[in-house]
């Protein structure tokens, strides 16, 4: 999947986070969302830690730590594997 756009809020390890994010079976594409300086995901979470969220229509939204705060992320999946991705991702 080409990527679209420079996202310069990006950290190094979230843009690998991302295109192993991309190469999940199932995840047919990451969307950044809105960035919020200065938030964190909480101690002993480093940049390019991600948490999901909840499960909603066609995927999942989740929040990834950069170095400049949190981004949300939409990863829109395949029908029906939302838990099954899910399941991988927390275990990256």
């Amino acid at each position: 999947m080409p990527s679209r756009g420079r996202h310069q809020s990006t950290s190094k390890e979230c843009r690998v986070l991302l295109k192993k994010l991309e190469q999940l079976d199932g995840v047919t594409a990451v969307i950044i969302g809105r960035s919020y300086g200065g938030k964190s995901l909480g101690k002993g979470n480093a940049t390019g830690a991600i948490r999901v969220q909840r499960i909603v229509s066609g995927g999942l939204k989740a929040v990834m730590q950069s170095e400049k705060g949190l981004q949300e992320l939409y990863i829109r999946t395949a029908p029906e594997r939302e838990s099954e991705i899910s399941s991988q991702i927390e275990a990256i």
